[in-house]
């Protein structure tokens, strides 16, 4: 009886062990398998952090480049307006042109009518504050009238203004919308058989000219055939006004009153004129800068050689 006591007491003892130990393998190996799910899935949280940060970034990029983009958009629209704005207008007459214009007078009264390619009339951006700007000049150069017609209901331009008898040059400058124009010389006979004069024209040797008491000198230069040339122009002890959104205009014609150009300054604070002439020859220019409400005109005569 004791014998077998004793034998049941020490299977009893190895089945506790074995129960013991195989607990112990099942929990080291479930310790095992939940450190490794807590590290994969700590790994899947620190990849979706990570794309997360890579989609924010990637948004950033595109954000900025949108918003670069809009900012080159913005420079450049307001670069074209600003060069739109103070570019020249340079006719030779040799253009095509959508765009006709006829002119008359009568009773101290021009009329302008335009017509575009269909015979109907065209629509016209601004130029410098105004739809229209018409450059009146005697044959001979010596009278000039820098003016701008109003629209009638009628489509006509028109513009109250006694011209001496006289045989005139008229250059009518818009902007029409869609379609391409180019500033031709119009014939304007006020009085009975005017016939045109010739210029003559000397080139200047003085380059200071005085108006209503202001002085303006042209900076004198060599003016070379189709080179850049800068007209630069100093205001003697004033700083002329904004005129017709421009601190100056420039208005140039050869001696035969064909080849025409229109220039406003380079900068909006400057006064000096960017040009280039394609042909050598005598060329007169009206230069307009504003004092006190008044607009001067300052004439000059160059050489291009």
């Amino acid at each position: 009886m004791k014998k077998s006591t004793l034998i049941w007491a020490a299977s009893a003892i190895v089945y506790l062990g074995v129960v013991i130990a195989g607990y112990s393998v099942y929990a080291s190996m479930q310790g095992d398998k939940g450190e490794r799910g807590n590290e994969h899935g700590a790994d899947e949280h620190a990849a979706n952090e990570h794309a997360a940060a890579l989609d924010d970034h990637i948004a950033s990029d595109d954000q900025a480049a949108d918003n670069s983009h809009s900012v080159d958009e913005h420079n450049n629209e307001h670069n074209n307006e600003h060069s739109a704005q103070h570019s020249e207008h340079s006719h030779d007459g040799n253009q095509a042109s959508e765009v006709a214009a006829n002119i008359s007078y009568a009773d101290g009264e021009i009329a302008i009518e335009l017509k575009d390619k269909n015979n109907a009339m065209p629509q016209l951006e601004l130029s410098h504050e105004k739809l229209m700007h018409l450059i009146v000049v005697s044959s001979d150069l010596q009278q000039y009238y820098h003016l701008h017609p109003q629209e009638q209901q009628d489509g006509i331009f028109v513009q109250q203004l006694e011209l001496p008898d006289n045989a005139y040059r008229a250059f009518v400058d818009i902007k029409p919308v869609g379609l391409s124009y180019a500033v031709q010389p119009l014939e304007l006979h006020i009085g009975e058989a005017h016939q045109p004069q010739a210029s003559e024209l000397a080139p200047d040797r003085e380059w200071i000219k005085t108006v209503n008491g202001q002085a303006v000198e042209l900076k004198p230069q060599a003016f070379e055939v189709d080179q850049p040339i800068s007209l630069e122009f100093h205001i003697k002890d004033a700083t002329p006004e904004r005129y017709l959104g421009a601190l100056g205009h420039v208005v140039i014609l050869d001696e035969k009153a064909e080849r025409f150009i229109h220039v406003h300054p380079a900068a909006e604070d400057q006064t000096i004129f960017a040009t280039e002439f394609s042909e050598p020859g005598l060329y007169k220019l009206w230069a307009e800068f504003q004092f006190n409400g008044v607009v001067n005109v300052y004439p000059y005569v160059i050489e291009v050689k």
